[in-house]
């Protein structure tokens, strides 16, 4: 499942694929494989992203059930 949260989240910064990938220290292609939903990012990934992002575990990873 595509995260869309995600993408919106780093476009609210004006923030390219790459300079978040360069923030918490994973390639381009990892942060593209997650918005996509191909990749799944380990917990620790995840806090890293949050935290540079400025929002939530919650915010950007937790799909409501259906």
């Amino acid at each position: 499942m595509k995260n869309l949260k995600l993408k919106s989240a780093r476009a609210a910064f004006d923030m390219s694929q790459q300079e978040l990938a360069d923030k918490v220290g994973v390639s381009r292609q990892t942060i593209n494989a997650i918005e996509k939903g191909d990749y799944n990012p380990t917990i620790n990934l995840c806090i890293a992203i949050c935290k540079a992002l400025n929002k939530t575990l919650d915010e950007l990873f937790w799909e409501e059930a259906e």
